[in-house]
């Protein structure tokens, strides 16, 4: 049995692969403030060969005011249809660093009804790390007709993760840092409370991965069960706004385990509001 993920791609295939008709790559990097880099300018500079861009917060539902909300069906289905993408093309996704905002949208292409999604293992820096060719050219894809099958049942909204917290059916898996896990560091937005849902583990995004590579499945297993994490259980995922909560998705799916959903509002939204419960301090000893 292999060591490695089977969502995650090397560059080396990738590259052995460029041109194939029904390979479809996308540049889904998405960058938080402190980071200091813009994701629409690195595409801009050079991207890998065919990729189109894929901004996390365009295909997003804009009705809500929290940020990369996931978008209607049939929304995500034109959007996407309109980038040449059908839903059993392979579809490989890339961000800058590798393992930081991809997973997010291999996710949200998998619940969408994508069959091979895939992840660029190490991102597009370490694509250009190893000499590996880039373009500038802007992609003009033909439309195409896009089939979503949703599944609604990998999304949780706000009131179903009331429930969650307050009779504890499903495992939390928040993937902040542990400093505003623990509420000992400040939220990057402002007006937002520090600390945790009750009874959530702690397993920040960053223990996913190393030099923008996803770890081994034995590495993962480990870091899972670490954080107190029931393999035998259901896992909800959340993070800081949705982003790096499918980082988590991504250890658990490879690992093969199923039954999880992403709390899309995730901290942006319960952090936000007065009328929720709010934990400081490290993880409980059952979640430590």
């Amino acid at each position: 049995m292999s060591e490695t993920s089977r969502f995650v791609v090397s560059s080396e295939w990738l590259h052995n692969e460029l041109g194939s008709p029904d390979l479809k790559i996308l540049d889904a990097s998405f960058y938080l403030p402190a980071q200091n880099r813009d994701a629409d300018a690195e595409y801009a500079a050079g991207h890998i060969p065919g990729a189109i861009r894929f901004d996390h917060d365009r295909v997003a539902d804009h009705s809500t005011g929290l940020p990369h909300m996931v978008p209607a069906p049939d929304v995500f289905a034109e959007t996407v249809g309109r980038m040449g993408i059908r839903e059993n093309d392979r579809i490989v996704i890339y961000d800058g660093p590798g393992i930081f905002s991809s997973p997010r949208g291999w996710w949200l292409f998998r619940i969408m009804g994508a069959g091979q999604v895939f992840v660029l293992d190490g991102g597009i820096d370490g694509w250009k790390a190893e000499g590996r060719p880039l373009e500038t050219t802007v992609p003009s894809p033909e439309p195409v007709t896009f089939t979503p099958n949703f599944r609604v049942d990998k999304v949780i909204d706000f009131q179903t993760m009331l429930s969650i917290v307050s009779d504890g059916t499903r495992q939390i898996a928040d993937a902040r840092p542990a400093g505003r896990f623990a509420g000992t560091d400040p939220e990057p937005r402002a007006g937002m409370r520090s600390g945790h849902m009750p009874g959530a583990a702690s397993l920040p995004s960053g223990t996913f991965s190393v030099n923008g590579k996803l770890r081994t499945l034995p590495e993962l297993q480990k870091a899972i069960e670490d954080a107190g994490i029931d393999f035998g259980r259901p896992v909800v995922t959340s993070c800081g706004s949705g982003i790096t909560a499918a980082i988590i998705t991504l250890a658990l799916e490879s690992l093969g385990h199923e039954d999880n959903a992403l709390y899309d509002g995730s901290w942006t939204e319960w952090g936000s509001r007065q009328d929720t419960p709010v934990v400081t301090g490290p993880p409980s000893p059952k979640a430590a």
